[in-house]
């Protein structure tokens, strides 16, 4: 038995130093060769002199012996501006952007990690950046993986200050914010058409002054976040809410005015702080807020204006009007924020907040939609033992809410139930929850289409498209065509 045992020990013990032999052999033949997990490594647009975030590959020996790398390197050094960091080593300029003698095992893989800072290249559009990582082999035998980004030239500004009247306009160069904008108290900062802004995840408008977002038909201002990436394959950043702060009008702030302007992505979408109702504090106006990790706009104790706009998605109120005065023409207010099931309301409107009493004067929703998920999403509060007003019309809107008898206040309103075939997002053309993907431009088969009172219709929508002799509830007007695009 003794003997029996002996053996075994002896056949293991030399299975085992076969097995490490074989692991620890390394070829110098041409035929053994790395796989990569990507050939080419896309950063896609990054703006220039901005460090991007870190992108991974794996590198793999599935030769059936051990490769060792005599050399990997940057094929253009330091020229280019990426950075690499190979198993662990970077390949920085002590090191003459190069490691040697990596070695990778029968079956095993080293990660290889990528990073990018681009010089500024002078161009307005976009230029292609690229490098080659080069894997030399002990073999003689040399791999590529191709690193590649578009560089974009931008403006970084940070911690801006408005002290003078002042225009931002990025038809030469976008403009990146970091830290935020301040628009000091009596002055004016101007947006102009065309203009895009990207915000850091700080940064936002703090608007002490006044802010006239000036955009055009076709030619839209858009405020975004920095981030030009994706979070998934399916999923870029610029579709993930909170990426900036989003725009905060201060009580000390009157005759702010955002026309056709895309507001997205953001955490808060408008704020409007308490100030005098006798001063009209905003004017919003074929815009659109979608995609915010907050409100999308909320109005304490304020005059504002909203025409025409879109505003959709968001976890707390998508609008929320306490006190002051309010009006909301052929808006659509959509509730389908994708990202939590505890979303806030469509539309919330009170004549308080927490132990403020602020009256609410006026609050008219007319040839709007107020629509979402849940089975009811307009939330309407009025202070109790109050004599506090509390006035508010809706006029030929779609109402996602429980019917209410109330021929004063509600005229008009065609209610949606969840039993309706036609309803929620079915008044939409694309409503994907699962990819993010949105269109609140409407289908053909919505109930909103022809049903606009005339006397309130206004004679463009959103887009800047005239309405016609039988015009549509919401900011968009249905077209044939939508069905087809």
């Amino acid at each position: 038995m003794k003997k029996q045992l002996f053996f075994l020990l002896v056949f293991i013990q030399a299975f085992y130093c076969l097995s490490c032999s074989d692991d620890d052999s390394f070829t110098t033949s041409r035929s053994n060769f790395l796989t990569f997990s990507s050939d080419t490594i896309s950063l896609g647009t990054v703006f220039s002199k901005v460090p991007t975030p870190t992108v991974t590959f794996w590198v793999f020996n599935h030769s059936g012996d051990g490769i060792r790398c005599s050399n990997i390197r940057l094929d253009n050094g330091n020229q280019t501006g990426f950075r690499v960091n190979v198993d662990g080593e970077y390949l920085g300029q002590a090191a003459g952007y190069q490691v040697h003698d990596v070695e990778i095992r029968n079956k095993d893989s080293i990660r290889v990690f990528v990073e990018l800072t681009s010089t500024q290249n002078g161009k307005i559009e976009p230029q292609l950046l690229q490098d080659d990582l080069v894997f030399t082999l002990e073999s003689g035998l040399e791999q590529r993986v191709n690193l590649r980004a578009y560089s974009w030239d931008a403006t970084i500004l940070r911690d801006l200050v408005i002290s003078n009247d002042t225009t931002i306009d990025s038809s030469q160069t976008p403009v990146v914010i970091y830290g935020g904008i301040k628009v000091d108290s009596s002055k004016t900062l101007r947006i102009a058409p065309g203009t895009t802004i990207y915000f850091h995840a700080d940064a936002g408008i703090d608007v002490y002054g006044s802010l006239l977002s000036e955009g055009e038909a076709g030619s839209n201002v858009v405020l975004r976040g920095d981030r030009l990436d994706n979070m998934f394959d399916y999923l870029p950043y610029d579709l993930v809410s909170g990426q900036w702060r989003g725009v905060r009008f201060y009580s000390s702030s009157y005759g702010n005015k955002i026309v056709y302007t895309d507001i997205h992505s953001t955490f808060d979408g408008v704020l409007c702080d308490s100030s005098d109702v006798g001063k009209e504090k905003l004017i919003l106006k074929e815009s659109t807020i979608h995609n915010c990790q907050g409100y999308g706009l909320k109005s304490e104790n304020s005059y504002i204006e909203v025409e025409n706009c879109q505003i959709t998605n968001t976890l707390d109120d998508c609008v929320a009007v306490f006190g002051g005065i309010a009006s909301f023409n052929q808006c659509t207010i959509a509730q389908f924020y994708p990202f939590d099931a505890n979303r806030g309301a469509a539309l919330r409107y009170t004549n308080f907040k927490d132990d403020s009493l602020w009256p609410l004067y006026k609050m008219d929703c007319i040839n709007s939609i107020v629509t979402g998920y849940q089975e009811d999403v307009i939330m309407g509060a009025f202070a109790a033992d109050s004599t506090c007003q509390f006035n508010y019309r809706f006029i030929n809107s779609i109402m996602r809410t429980p019917e209410v008898e109330d021929s004063v206040n509600i005229i008009g309103a065609i209610w949606e139930t969840p039993e309706d075939s036609i309803s929620g997002e079915k008044n939409f053309r694309i409503v994907d929850i699962n990819l993010q993907r949105y269109d609140f431009h409407l289908d053909g088969q919505s109930l909103a289409i022809g049903r606009a009172d005339k006397e309130y219709s206004l004679p463009i929508d959103r887009d800047g498209i005239r309405r016609d002799d039988e015009p549509d509830i919401g900011c968009y007007e249905y077209l044939e065509d939508d069905e087809q695009m």
